[in-house]
């Protein structure tokens, strides 16, 4: 009997400190074993399979994925209350402090449907504990329970608020870099006279931004799976964007800011970095090509007709390579995790820009890039 006592209070204990660890410590926990951790992996992998097998992209694909985050949070919510549930009916069984009902059954159901009762502090009243430590253990998860459930409470908003504030950025960049965000239309939008004033506003703007991403994300990696409004965005999306951006402006551009430049990729780099190791995304050996010879030499003259000149040389595609080097593996295992498709260096054919589409897509804006962007 001892032995179910045993199991009870490690249960109680396993569930206690991944409930803390999750909600009340504003840090990253190294350790790899943790109840939230596989029951987020165990879930993803299942909500996921029919996405990476039958619907391979399409918005229905989308709005699928979409409804992950949410469930998996109702989800480990549930299973944390079945823990410490299941966790004290096992301790006051095993240590002979069982509850009775009224009508005399003393078995394990009536004790744990008397600690279910006791956590949700329901107090029916037709199930008691009949010795002193039994009291003493029913006072004990009333009290767990009721600060459990107000934690609950007041995590929920936290993690809506963060949220909200992660999309702020990815929605503003779909008039700056289009949608999908490509590094050529975030350049080639603001050309002209205020292109370097322009590039800075934007580059501190998501140095914070991928700050702030980095601190929310490794408090509440659950946020990671929350997917943005629209099919064309998300926040990997847009980290990899400014990455893009960061890293041909730190080759040589002409005009353009280059410590913003380095400030933003750096912080960038770490946010892509350190996710991708709290997810448990492990970097490819060698990430899929993202932009080919072909594509560097199309995107160097899609800027240069703008006024805007990109370094040349084998040099200069060097450094460029090395500096890719640096994050798209990073973004690669996130994007495979995640599935969130990374974003092309050029300008998708076709695509317009959210905004410019109603909400019912029976109508869309027929005004052009360079009446609003002055292109």
């Amino acid at each position: 009997m001892l032995l179910w006592a045993l199991v009870g209070g490690v249960l109680i204990c396993v569930v206690l400190l991944d409930t803390f660890e999750t909600i009340v410590l504003p840090r990253r926990v190294a350790r790899r074993l943790r109840l939230a951790r596989l029951v987020i992996r165990v879930t993803w992998q299942l909500w996921s399979s029919p996405a990476r097998g039958h619907w391979r992209s399409g918005e229905r694909r989308e709005i699928y994925l979409s409804f992950y985050g949410p469930f998996a949070l109702l989800v480990l919510i549930g299973v944390w209350a079945a823990g410490l549930i299941s966790g004290f009916a096992l301790l006051m069984w095993g240590l002979g402090a069982q509850m009775v009902s009224i009508g005399g059954g003393a078995g394990f159901g009536t004790t744990l449907y008397g600690t279910g009762t006791t956590f949700f502090t329901l107090g029916l009243g037709d199930v008691l504990p009949h010795t002193a430590l039994g009291r003493m253990l029913v006072v004990l998860e009333a009290g767990i329970g009721f600060a459990f459930l107000a934690l609950i409470i007041s995590y929920m908003p936290v993690l809506y608020q963060a949220f909200s504030q992660r999309e702020v950025n990815v929605s503003l960049l779909d008039a700056r870099a289009g949608s999908p965000p490509s590094a050529a239309e975030l350049l080639r939008r603001p050309a002209g006279e205020d292109f370097a004033p322009a590039l800075v506003q934007v580059l501190l703007e998501w140095e914070h931004w991928s700050a702030e991403l980095l601190e929310s994300h490794l408090s509440y990696p659950l946020l990671a799976y929350y997917r943005s409004q629209h099919e064309e965005q998300s926040w990997l999306a847009g980290l990899t964007t400014i990455l893009d951006v960061a890293a041909l402006i730190i080759v040589g551009m002409e005009g353009a800011p280059t410590r913003p430049a380095r400030l933003a990729f750096a912080m960038a780099r770490h946010a892509a970095a350190d996710l991708s190791h709290i997810l448990g995304a492990r970097p490819p050996s060698s990430a899929p090509e993202r932009l080919s010879a072909a594509d560097l030499a199309q995107l160097r003259g899609l800027l240069a007709a703008t006024g805007v000149r990109l370094r040349e040389g084998p040099e200069a595609d060097k450094m460029l390579a090395d500096l890719r080097q640096m994050y798209e593996p990073f973004v690669s295992a996130l994007a495979d995790r995640l599935l969130m498709p990374l974003p092309s260096w050029l300008p998708t054919p076709g695509a317009r820009d959210v905004w410019k589409v109603t909400a019912w897509r029976r109508q869309e804006w027929s005004v052009t890039h360079d009446e609003v962007d002055g292109t």
